[in-house]
């Protein structure tokens, strides 16, 4: 058996009812700490007040959009000087990756274009993180089981990460309540990601035994969570998709992911558009792209993921991506052009994601060509 790594979060905590438990955990890392949180502080108010009747000094930011590198350095302005003990973050996959990136950062002697990758000097952190908790109200990312933050760089036109093994949370607390209502957009988007998220490290190059044996009962899993979702609200879909989230974030840590990601990653510097929903609209193309240059076990692999794909939606295995795009559409997903990437960037988009971290764990080799005709096919 190939040697293979497990990098995994500290303490993970998963189910309906643990959030009450944060309180009390949190504490523990210190008497003074600073909660991320998304847009909306209210959703947070409950974690605020019951850390300060425990006499625990708090500082809250907003992270009101996915994060960048201006948002970051404000950030840090406030953050340092007050000199917290820990860092929590409550909220979808851009709060926890702003949270993530203030706790690698805050104790870094030099700022984040130190550590940044592609445009900055990705040197590895100085100084230790500070503990860092992760509380995820979206299904999604799985960024409170990874071990980078992704910022966006907007002069650049890029988004990049800040990745460094210290980085993975201390304490994972995933309780699928906090995901209950999500909107109906958001919860395709952000689900889209995440079945995307277990689907990448499966068929992935770099994928192992322990990886196989996250993503493989998380594929059809998600699908179906996802596919309940989109009918109806249903507790124990959101306790399924939740776990496809934690299980997609445990995965890519340790498997990386491939074309989808690389080209995303691109993208998301380009558009304002959501993370989710770009990864969305790109599966299915990259999903037949890949089929068509794979052969023996990567071939097996895609079809298996066809088959649950079929099993769910409907149709042949052998048609299941253009199933897949068909009924993610029909669900309310945007194409790439409505989400604002204009087609005359595909060639830049191809020939750029061919640079990303993530392509080096896509199970093909692809040209900047194939890429162009994968953008062409989600536009």
């Amino acid at each position: 058996m190939t040697p293979f790594a497990i990098a995994t979060p500290q303490r993970i905590l998963f189910g309906r009812g643990e959030a009450a438990k944060a309180p009390a955990l949190i504490r523990a890392f210190g008497q003074r700490g600073l909660i991320v949180h998304g847009a909306s502080a209210a959703r947070a108010r409950w974690l605020i007040d019951a850390l300060q009747s425990e006499s625990v000094e708090t500082l809250a930011l907003a992270c009101p959009s996915e994060p960048s590198l201006p948002m970051l350095d404000a950030a840090l302005a406030q953050a340092r000087p007050f000199a917290p003990l820990w860092v929590a973050a409550l909220g979808g996959g851009a709060a926890l990756d702003l949270g993530k990136a203030l706790a690698a950062l805050i104790p870094a002697p030099g700022g984040p274009m130190d550590h940044l990758e592609v445009v900055g000097k990705a040197l590895p952190l100085a100084a230790p993180p500070l503990p860092f908790i992760a509380l995820p109200t979206t299904a999604g990312t799985g960024a409170e089981a990874t071990k980078n933050a992704v910022i966006g760089l907007p002069e650049h036109g890029r988004k990049v990460s800040l990745r460094d093994d210290r980085m993975l949370a201390r304490l994972a607390l995933v309780d699928p309540a906090l995901t209950d209502n999500t909107p109906r957009a958001t919860t395709l988007a952000s689900g889209l990601d995440a079945i995307t998220q277990v689907i990448e490290p499966f068929i992935s190059c770099k994928a192992t035994p322990f990886t196989d044996a996250l993503t493989a009962p998380a594929i059809p899993q998600g699908i179906k969570a996802l596919h309940r979702l989109m009918e109806t609200e249903d507790p124990q879909a959101r306790d399924a998709l939740a776990y496809t989230s934690l299980t997609g974030g445990l995965a890519l840590a340790n498997a990386g992911l491939g074309a989808v990601h690389g080209l995303a990653g691109v993208i998301g510097g380009l558009t304002p558009a959501p993370h989710g929903a770009i990864c969305g609209a790109l599966l299915a193309p990259i999903l037949r792209l890949n089929r068509a240059h794979a052969a023996g076990e990567t071939a097996r692999r895609l079809d298996s993921v066809f088959h649950h794909i079929a099993a769910t939606l409907g149709g042949t295995p052998e048609d299941a991506p253009e199933t897949l795009a068909t009924w993610a559409r029909a669900a309310g997903l945007p194409g790439l052009t409505a989400q604002g990437l204009a087609p005359g960037l595909h060639p830049q988009v191809a020939e750029a994601a061919l640079l990303s971290s993530s392509m080096k764990g896509n199970p093909v080799p692809l040209s900047a060509t194939d890429l162009a005709a994968a953008l062409a096919a989600a536009a």
